[in-house]
C-alpha cells in the first residue's frame, strides 16, 4: 500500500505547497510597475485587485483594490506609508512593509498603478 499511495501522497502535498508559495507569474510584456505588483501585491490582492485565494487560505481579507470607492478615498500618502512602512503602523496590521526593498519612487509608480485598477488594466482591458 506504501509503495502505491505514498509517491501520490507526496504529488498531492508538494502540488498544494507550489499552489501556495510559488508567486505569481508575470507575463513577459509586464511593465515595471506591473511586475512590481505581480510580483509584491498580487498574492494577497490577486492580479486584478480583487483579492487571492491564497490570503483567504490564511484567513486574510485585504480589501478589493478594484473598487473605486476603497481605493477612491485614500490619500496618496497614505498609500505610500501603507506599502512603505507596512500596515501595522496605521492599525492595518495584515500589510507587510515593502519599503525595505522597493524605492520611493517605485512605491509612488506602484500607487499611480493601483488608482488604474479600478478603471480596468492599463490596457484597457480586465485580468482574470
Amino acid at each position: 500500500m506504501l509503495v502505491v499511495f505514498g509517491p501520490a501522497l507526496l504529488m498531492l502535498i508538494g502540488s498544494i505547497l507550489v499552489m501556495l508559495y510559488l508567486p505569481h507569474p508575470v507575463p513577459k510584456n509586464a511593465s515595471g510597475v506591473q511586475r512590481t505588483y505581480l510580483t509584491d501585491c498580487a498574492g494577497c490582492h490577486g492580479a486584478n485587485g480583487h483579492g487571492s485565494w491564497r490570503a483567504w487560505l490564511f484567513l486574510l481579507w485585504p480589501p478589493d483594490l478594484a473598487d473605486p470607492r476603497v481605493v477612491g478615498g485614500l490619500s496618496d500618502d497614505y498609500l505610500f506609508i501603507l506599502i512603505k512602512n507596512g500596515g501595522a503602523t496605521l492599525g492595518k496590521p495584515g500589510m507587510p512593509a515593502f519599503g525595505y526593498h522597493l524605492s520611493d519612487g517605485e512605491i509612488r509608480e506602484l500607487v499611480r498603478y493601483l488608482r488604474t485598477l479600478s478603471k480596468g488594466t492599463p490596457s484597457g482591458e480586465r485580468s482574470r
